[in-house]
């Protein structure tokens, strides 16, 4: 198909869907956008700021030209760590890709990056051609790591991408 045509079909995908969604009707999905995703819950990283936030208000006490200064820190520390419960980590397992949020935004890779998929109790490990391997815990990240475990085999059959369970 060209290119031309697939603009076309987006677009009127687009439309339909706004028309949908007024209606109250589900959206229609194209089948090259239809993913699955799979979200954690982060909480060692805001319970880590919450207590370096209460170290840092224990140890350091401002004197009257500061104080100002200090409860500006102590609030950032704190709205830091609502910023990381309120979002959530996750996973999204696509057609042709696999998609996660690391600190500087969303990561995707494609089949031909990932070398093998690993998935065990607790842990599901992409290691990728290239770059530090993703792990998603049960323990540190609260994912449903069972069934990102049966998804990415889904995936990795349909693309011949290596999978080990251990």
């Amino acid at each position: 198909m060209s290119r031309s045509w697939e603009r076309k079909v987006r677009n009127n995908m687009k439309q339909l869907n706004k028309q949908r969604k007024k209606q109250g009707i589900q959206a229609v999905v194209p089948s090259s956008e239809r993913s699955d995703t799979f979200k954690g819950r982060s909480y060692i990283g805001p319970i880590l700021l919450v207590l370096v936030t209460a170290m840092y208000s224990l140890f350091v006490r401002p004197d009257s030209t500061q104080t100002t200064m200090y409860w500006v820190t102590i609030g950032c520390y704190l709205f830091l760590a609502l910023l990381f419960v309120l979002r959530r980590p996750y996973i999204k397992v696509g057609t042709d890709y696999v998609q996660t949020r690391k600190f500087s935004g969303d990561r995707r890779l494609k089949p031909e990056d990932i070398k093998s998929i690993t998935a065990q109790e607790g842990y599901v490990v992409i290691e990728r051609v290239r770059g530090s391997n993703w792990v998603f815990s049960r323990i540190m990240n609260r994912y449903p790591t069972i069934e990102i475990g049966e998804r990415l085999k889904q995936f990795s059959n349909q693309h011949g991408v290596q999978f080990n369970e251990k």
